[in-house]
């Protein structure tokens, strides 16, 4: 009886700082979206003409940006120091949506298909999310596949970056909707499970996912719908 006792009681402890973490990632999610709007907006009336004529370079800036940010963020992981850290981050990745949103509003159904794309990421990361949660199956074994799939990704992304086939950057754009719908599953139910136990570190994994499934769900959409008549 003791035993069974204690057990129950350790069950409920792991639910309930399982449920915190969840809890503060999403609040985290959700602040971290004020600095990408204004970011976004920043972009939005920024020039991008020197990223365009040294692509190498300006890639090569924003890693070592990025690099430096995901450093910060986990040594600070369990302070405000890596919580301010994120929000600024969050801030660039959305100063770095300008040249996709750019391109995307000067179509003449443009701003629809920003919304849309919007729309459409939140619905799945939602249900997505309410998968994880509700169901509260075990989706690591989505790991593995997940990495090869972005590996192959990275690799397909850069060969097209030099031969600029339309199709395979839509095929690409396809793909990468689905590896970070995957991710979300993933990754929320690494919170459920208990296997991220830090809702900085939590909230850094699910806002790249988004971020990713945004901006390829955004290409996908503009693609497909786009009207540049």
């Amino acid at each position: 009886m003791q035993s069974e006792y204690q057990g129950g009681t350790a069950s409920a402890q792991f639910s309930t700082g399982t449920h915190k973490v969840l809890r503060n990632t999403y609040m985290l999610l959700g602040l971290s979206m004020l600095p990408t709007v204004f970011g976004a907006s920043i972009g939005l009336n920024m020039n991008f003409l020197f990223m365009a004529q040294h692509p190498v370079m300006s890639v090569l800036g924003m890693l070592a940006v990025m690099f430096v940010l995901f450093a910060g963020i986990k040594a600070n992981q369990n302070s405000a120091i890596g919580v301010l850290l994120l929000l600024l981050m969050t801030g660039f990745l959305g100063m770095l949506l300008g040249p996709i949103l750019q391109a995307a509003l000067h179509l003449r159904n443009g701003g629809q298909i920003v919304g849309l794309a919007a729309g459409g990421t939140g619905v799945i990361f939602m249900t997505l999310a309410s998968i994880a949660t509700v169901s509260k199956r075990d989706f690591s074994f989505l790991g593995n596949f997940l990495f090869v799939g972005l590996i192959l990704l990275i690799v397909a992304s850069l060969a097209n970056a030099f031969f600029q086939i339309p199709v395979m950057a839509l095929a690409l754009s396809g793909i990468s909707v689905l590896i970070f719908s995957g991710y979300i599953l993933f990754d929320v139910s690494r919170i459920v499970q208990g296997g991220e136990t830090n809702y900085v570190m939590a909230t850094l994994a699910l806002y790249l996912d988004i971020y990713n499934l945004f901006v390829n769900l955004l290409s996908l959409l503009m693609a497909l719908l786009g009207n540049r008549d």
